[in-house]
């Protein structure tokens, strides 16, 4: 049962986990706007995101440009992109063959061992895929901060962490979390006892006093 209990939990961590890298990718305040300098500008707030930009106004109003040509974004970017989109693939691969191996479905109930090796291996791809997703977050904040620290970049131009980027971080954690779970719920073989079983002594009596007579 603890097992069990040990998927379940691995399961919805990733669940949750895979839903924060959804929305991380799909939401476009990767980086925004830092009001640094002597002269500050707080009417506009720029947000760029993988997908899009955005211009979020004073008087509440939200403007957004989808980018128009692939070929035009810079190779980080693009990276970015590519690294985020296969980690979540993989991820929710991982998790459908996981669900195939936990103990709570009745897929391949008739073989425990193997169905326990399917939710070892659902948790190496989920590791997998968050592994993606790491690299992909961390890769935009290095060169967010090389950006900021850069001092030919233009004052007005210069951008920090959003918040798309920590919600894409603690749903790679999360999946990191789960996938480690259910790789390490893999029961462990059971040891043969030293002593027979008490009843093998009393079917053994009857076939031995059998024999003499």
């Amino acid at each position: 049962m603890a097992n069990a209990g040990i998927q379940l939990l691995g399961f919805g961590l990733s669940l949750v986990g895979i839903i924060g890298l959804i929305c991380g990718c799909i939401m476009p305040q990767w980086k925004m706007s830092a009001y640094v300098g002597d002269s500050i500008i707080t009417a506009v707030a720029m947000y760029e995101g993988l997908w899009m930009s955005c211009a979020f106004q004073s008087t509440g109003q939200l403007q957004c440009k989808i980018y128009d040509s692939i070929l035009q974004l810079d190779n980080a970017l693009q990276a970015t992109r590519a690294l985020m989109i296969v980690g979540i693939i993989v991820s929710i691969a991982g998790l459908g063959v996981a669900s195939i191996g936990m103990k709570c479905t009745t897929c391949g109930a008739d073989d425990r061992a193997r169905k326990s090796r399917i939710a070892v291996t659902g948790g190496i791809i989920l590791l997998v895929g968050a592994l993606c997703a790491i690299v992909a977050c961390s890769w935009f904040a290095h060169n967010v901060i090389r950006a900021f620290y850069n001092p030919y970049t233009p004052v007005n131009t210069k951008f920090e962490f959003g918040a798309a980027i920590f919600i894409a971080w603690g749903g790679s954690l999360l999946d990191v979390l789960g996938g480690a779970l259910l790789a390490a719920s893999c029961p462990r073989s059971k040891q043969l006892s030293k002593y027979p079983p008490k009843n093998a002594n009393a079917s053994r009596a009857p076939s031995s006093a059998k024999e003499y007579v």
